[in-house]
């Protein structure tokens, strides 16, 4: 066994550094991967030396290691995700259909597409939660799985409903989950106090969970997923059922997470949530990638500005949409429950009055009318034919 193979790099730690453990395995041509399976076998918790131990005591990887290497400050490292080919089947319902991507460390990355489009999928195969039917990924280094055991030992996941014991305290919760991955009582409470300040629970961490409101509830799940101080959290739609400002609270957390170090894989379908947090975006429809780039590369693709056209008399919006077609390179967007009709356009704000005189001239009355950037609400729209859901 592996294990048994290096003993002889590891003597008790106590009488020889870790570090000089590790430098020596590196001498023997031994990949991370492998240096950490060891450490795992031989009882090691993963998140104890990854940050202070790997990432400086490793500066560079063997000329064997794989394309996806890019550089952090002096060091090189691999990206913490990679998924290469790989495809999900549900009987004839591909979930998953040869989706490849590449995440960087110490980012935000959000996966946008509506319900069905595999987002959550894709997050329970990196998380080893569920086996891909073709295709290989990687977190970390990490075969999710052939090494699922030890992979699970340095990520954190929150799912899109809080996964908490109603019938205890929150604080119960948090050191119930420390136990499970196997800190003792000392460090668990140690780790549950801090958690309990930062998602500020602590006035009501001795209260029953059933108690909380949703946005409690929600943060305390979320804390939950960072006892371990993960390398990467996997945030499955964290922000679904709350309201504006528990949403506002939560995407403040998670930017405060990232200035820590922390790597962040979110799914949503919230446009906005996407802009305001992600450095890098994929949008997924159908099982697919089927675009990917920050934010304002994607709006881009749109060009221009988007003129909004809000029509008096929802009976006019086909006429007003024939009319304001002559000023753009695409067929107008009726939506029908706002009476709006937008259409990407060139020419900034002078096409104002001419689509106003327009419109005056055949009679048809609105309500405002007015230009805006693009949105990623217009990326998707005009990437798929129809709107997130």
């Amino acid at each position: 066994m592996l294990h048994n193979e290096l003993q002889k790099h590891l003597p008790t730690m106590s009488e020889h550094p870790l570090i000089q453990y590790i430098n020596n395995a590196r001498a023997d041509s031994m990949t991370t991967p492998q240096i950490l399976r060891a450490l795992v076998d031989a009882g090691w918790q993963v998140e104890e030396v990854m940050d202070e131990i790997l990432n400086h005591a490793i500066p560079t990887y063997s000329e064997t290691a794989p394309d996806d290497i890019h550089t952090v400050g002096h060091f090189r490292t691999k990206d913490i995700v990679t998924v290469n080919n790989v495809s999900k089947l549900y009987g004839k319902l591909r979930a998953l259909d040869n989706v490849n991507l590449a995440i960087k460390r110490g980012s935000v990355t959000a996966i946008l597409g509506p319900n069905g489009a595999g987002k959550t999928t894709l997050v329970r195969v990196l998380a080893t939660l569920l086996a891909p039917d073709a295709g290989r990924a990687t977190v970390a280094g990490f075969d999710v799985i052939r090494d699922a055991q030890a992979l699970r030992s340095i990520i954190g996941l929150a799912g899109q409903y809080a996964a908490v014991d109603e019938i205890l305290s929150g604080r119960e919760n948090l050191e119930m989950v420390g136990r499970l991955y196997h800190l003792d009582k000392q460090e668990a409470e140690q780790r549950t106090d801090e958690l309990l300040k930062q998602f500020d629970l602590d006035d009501a961490s001795d209260r029953q969970t059933k108690t909380y409101s949703g946005g409690m509830r929600r943060r305390l799940d979320l804390a939950a997923s960072l006892v371990i101080k993960p390398q990467i959290l996997f945030l499955d739609e964290p922000t679904t059922g709350l309201d504006p400002r528990g949403r506002f609270e939560l995407w403040h957390i998670i930017r405060d997470l990232v200035q820590e170090g922390t790597t962040v894989f979110l799914t949503t379908q919230y446009m906005e949530e996407a802009d305001q947090l992600a450095n890098q975006i994929f949008v997924m429809d159908q099982g697919r990638i089927i675009a990917q780039g920050t934010p304002d590369e994607l709006k881009r693709q749109i060009g221009g500005d988007v003129l909004e056209v809000h029509v008096a008399d929802s009976n006019q919006l086909n006429i007003a949409s024939g009319l304001v077609a002559q000023f753009g390179q695409e067929q107008p967007r009726i939506n029908n429950d706002t009476a709006i009709v937008t259409i990407p356009v060139e020419g900034g704000a002078a096409i104002l009055a001419d689509v106003v005189r327009q419109l005056d001239a055949s009679g048809i009355k609105i309500r405002d009318i007015g230009l805006r950037r693009p949105s990623l609400d217009d990326v998707f729209l005009k990437l798929t034919g129809h709107a997130v859901e």
